[in-house]
């Protein structure tokens, strides 16, 4: 929706809250007019139902407001008398119009000064519910949420089976851009797998202040910008189109911010021309082939002696080829009794890969040696001709054209190139972009695939690793990872766990807490 429309809903929201209301405004000793100016309304309907002002912001919130309309809904029926639990379910499944019945068909008193305390058992299971769903989507959207790594694309600094929690407000938090939407999930709905959220109606993107800017070679969550596939268990193969916010979560390492010149040298990132350096937690994996004396292999001992999983080894009675090892790993399995020699896999300069971004079939990169490209930068201007129009197409098309709501088209006529027809010789961008890469190198779908990250895509920074268990080579549960848990996702050196520290400050919690209350009943 546009600012226009978002306008026009809200003056038609304040329309229908003044024809519900307004004779309940008088009943409370109100005027009739204060039910239709808009925001004054809702701070005298606070006073009317004797709840907080600041229940008012919460009714600005993206998602929390649309938890918050029931809340309001059944605490002003209440405010008038109407505490069966029949009242209460009639004016949640009418979405607030059984307000109107009350307003113009029933005589009512408003109860000045009432008790908060829901009248019956089923009043306040309705009301601790809600509230609880609240205040957890407000932490959940706006400063923290739960993520599980999926994958290992970035073993070893963080692992598959690690349980995350992601901050929202080091890079700023994303306000949710689907207004209505199954709180406390993402696209999908636990159990019945459906969707979670109507795509109909969008907010406007807009991000809080964060305090600290994505740098480069931060572990980063992010919506998967390509993102067009079934959520919900659909057979069919038909792809969908997702609102940002609803995209599915990757979490990656940022190897380029806006404005750098970005190329990868036989597997390794260089910007501006430099290698790139990784903080010292990172652990860079490649793809190795080698030769064997013969003998077979246990899968077990080769994950639990050099990290190698078993999806990512192969091997006959002559070669093997294994994916996801470090430099010192390999150099350590080179030592094995069934190893004769082992080398890294490097796809050479000029060797075109396919399914390598910009995926045009008119580059000769790889997944080892590509670029270099330049990374947006908000208000910067690029030459466009036909080198930079399939590296810049689908950011103009998608994430500055129809994801904002701009039906942006570009097209070659020879080797001019059009932006909706007009000739263009130059663009200017309107966003940050960045460019997202995983530690295992050969087995990370990233940006080298589908390019790109737009800021307005950034969900989040992993900060805190709070469980972590590890699986055997058949993939089952194998054992907790106590050294990984409550320990940083950032920092320098190795890993500390402060789960026993968390374990102490508990229990002195829970004594100090006993003996108070013993001392208060003596």
């Amino acid at each position: 929706m546009t600012l226009s429309e978002w306008f026009i809903f809200f003056l038609a929201v304040q329309v229908i809250h003044f024809l519900g209301t307004w004779k309940l405004y008088v009943k409370a000793g109100r005027k009739a007019w204060e039910a239709g100016v808009p925001v004054y309304n809702a701070v005298v309907l606070m006073k009317i139902i004797n709840r907080p002002w600041w229940w008012v912001i919460l009714l600005f919130i993206p998602v929390i407001n649309v938890i918050m309309l029931p809340v309001i809904w059944v605490e002003t029926i209440r405010s008038f008398g109407k505490n069966a639990t029949t009242d209460t379910i009639l004016v949640i499944v009418t979405l607030g119009f059984y307000i109107y019945y009350v307003n113009y068909m029933l005589d009512v008193k408003h109860i000045e000064d009432r008790d908060l305390k829901p009248k019956t058992s089923t009043g306040e299971w309705i009301s601790s519910i809600l509230f609880a769903v609240v205040a957890a989507t407000l932490v959940h959207t706006y400063f923290m949420q739960p993520y599980t790594i999926p994958t290992g694309s970035l073993e070893r600094t963080l692992l598959v089976g690690d349980f995350l929690f992601v901050s929202k407000f080091h890079y700023g938090a994303r306000t949710p851009m689907t207004s209505v939407s199954f709180p406390m999930v993402h696209d999908t709905i636990p159990v019945i797998k459906t969707k979670s959220y109507n795509s109909d109606i969008q907010y406007p993107y807009f991000r809080l202040p964060g305090f600290q800017k994505i740098k480069r070679n931060d572990i980063v969550v992010f919506s998967w910008p390509v993102d067009t596939v079934r959520f919900f268990r659909d057979p069919s193969g038909i792809h969908v189109y997702k609102p940002i916010d609803k995209k599915s979560n990757y979490v990656k390492r940022c190897v380029g911010v806006p404005g750098d010149s970005l190329s990868v040298v036989d597997g390794y990132v260089y910007i501006n021309g430099k290698q790139t350096e990784l903080p010292d937690r990172a652990q860079l994996q490649f793809s190795y082939t080698g030769t064997t004396k013969g003998n077979r292999f246990n899968t077990q001992n080769l994950y639990n002696r050099y990290g190698i999983k078993p999806n990512e080894f192969g091997y006959n009675n002559e070669i093997f080829q294994s994916g996801g090892l470090t430099e010192e790993a390999a150099t350590k399995f080179k030592n094995h009794p069934n190893v004769t020699s082992i080398k890294r896999t490097i796809t050479p300069p000029g060797k075109k890969e396919f399914g390598i971004f910009p995926n045009s079939g008119k580059v000769n990169w790889n997944r080892d040696n590509f670029g270099a490209i330049y990374i947006p930068e908000a208000g910067k201007t690029v030459k466009m001709d036909l080198k930079s129009f399939s590296l810049y197409r689908r950011i103009i098309e998608v994430y500055e054209g129809s994801e904002m709501g701009i039906d942006n088209k570009l097209s070659v006529n020879k080797t001019q190139v059009l932006l909706n027809g007009n000739p263009i010789d130059t663009y200017t961008f309107k966003q940050d972009y960045y460019w997202m890469m995983g530690d295992n190198r050969h087995n990370s779908e990233d940006s080298r695939a589908w390019g790109y990250v737009p800021a307005n895509h950034i969900v989040g920074k992993p900060v805190f690793i709070w469980m972590s268990w590890d699986t055997n080579a058949k993939g089952l549960f194998n054992k907790i990872r106590w050294e990984r848990l409550f320990t940083t996702v950032g920092g320098n050196g190795k890993p500390v766990s402060y789960f026993y520290y968390f374990l102490i400050a508990l229990i002195g919690y829970i004594v100090f807490s006993k003996y108070r209350k013993r001392k208060k009943a003596a």
